[in-house]
């Protein structure tokens, strides 16, 4: 699941993985929060939102743009608050969250890290074979970034798994706990809150 965070509009998509590189496109969407409304209420709106696609589309993983520090402060914060609720709503159901930059996403789909939005657009609807370029824009970033993870994600997986020898012992238990997360529900948080902080006892 790909999602491209933003407090007014979340663009949301869900992509099928499939041979090799192979992908098919199965969601995509967005969810909207009335700008005029108080900040706890849109949050709500968009946990709501986004749970609800969690749900009907049970994702293995979730992959999201990570925030930069730029633009107005405001945009920012409120940007902010949206991850915040997004990777929460990934934790409460289990799920792994991947962030990514716009330069790894662009680099991922286009073989250029400062591609503009037409390229990645039409990079993302000839990659999907979709009949038609996916609008509005966060729709189509939110399959970018899908799209951008499933085809990470076997590198991830040859380098960060528990029997990577260049891991570290705190990375090897948390790839443990994942694995073990798909067969045992509550075995990721409970792994997680064993891992020692850093320089200190458990959390």
């Amino acid at each position: 699941m790909g999602i491209d965070p933003g407090l007014t509009r979340c663009g949301l998509s869900v992509v099928k993985t499939g041979r090799g590189r192979s992908l098919k496109p199965v969601a995509v969407g967005v969810a909207r929060t009335p700008s005029g409304a108080p900040l706890t209420e849109r949050l709500l709106t968009l946990s709501d939102a986004v749970g609800e696609w969690m749900d009907d589309y049970e994702p293995d993983v979730v992959a999201i743009e990570r925030v930069f520090e730029r633009g107005e402060v405001s945009t920012v914060m409120h940007t902010a608050h949206a991850v915040g609720v997004l990777v929460l709503a990934a934790a409460r159901r289990g799920l792994e969250v991947h962030m990514y930059t716009p330069s790894e996403v662009k680099k991922a789909i286009t073989g250029n890290g400062r591609a503009d939005k037409a390229q990645m657009t039409s990079m993302i609807t000839r990659i999907l074979g979709l009949g038609e370029a996916p609008k509005p824009a966060d729709a189509a970033d939110a399959l970018a970034l899908a799209v951008c993870h499933a085809w990470r994600a076997p590198f991830l997986a040859a380098t960060g798994g528990p029997d990577n020898p260049a891991a570290t012992p705190a990375q090897r238990r948390l790839a443990e706990a994942r694995q073990k997360a798909k067969r045992t529900p509550n075995a990721w948080k409970t792994a997680q809150r064993t891992i020692p902080a850093r320089g200190g006892g458990p959390r």
